[in-house]
């Protein structure tokens, strides 16, 4: 339910853009608005190296339990994962074989971060809230050290 709203309004969006806009690339979109959710189809993990944090979320088809109730988990403190860079995907479409289908391999529901770096930094297969995976975040060497510059910045 809350899945198919989201996309009713993404795609309303989209169609009211004019064309210019509708040329942004991935990075730009996210940049402008970090709480959105990308479609995998649309995305090259190695455009994302050194900016963001991609998490991406397989399922076989949106209708799995396991995505429904990661997404909800996700979308309700989405702002605790844009203050940590990351960018939520999903790809529920497993005859797409997508980019990141091939490189991730996912068998069903999987949940997987990665880095900045480009490494794949978790893999679950059950849903995970979203302060599981801010501690997971927060203890990366990147983010400590994003986290420090910060706080020098701040002084």
């Amino acid at each position: 339910m809350v899945m198919k709203l989201l996309m009713n309004i993404a795609l309303a969006a989209l169609a009211a853009l004019p064309a210019a806009a509708q040329e942004k690339t991935v990075i730009e979109r996210w940049q402008e608005d970090r709480t959105q959710v990308f479609d995998g189809a649309e995305i090259t993990l190695d455009d994302l190296n050194w900016v963001a944090r991609p998490l991406v979320i397989f399922a076989d088809t949106p209708n799995d339990p396991r995505f429904q109730q990661q997404m909800d988990l996700l979308l309700a403190e989405i702002d605790l994962l844009a203050e940590r860079d990351v960018i939520l995907i999903t790809d529920t479409d497993r005859s797409a074989m997508t980019e990141l289908r091939t490189e991730l391999r996912p068998r069903g529901y999987m949940m997987t971060l990665i880095g900045k770096d480009g490494r794949v930094a978790l893999r679950k297969p059950a849903p995970w809230s979203v302060r599981e995976l801010s501690r997971s975040i927060d203890k990366m060497p990147l983010r400590q050290q994003e986290i420090s510059d910060r706080r020098l910045v701040g002084q």
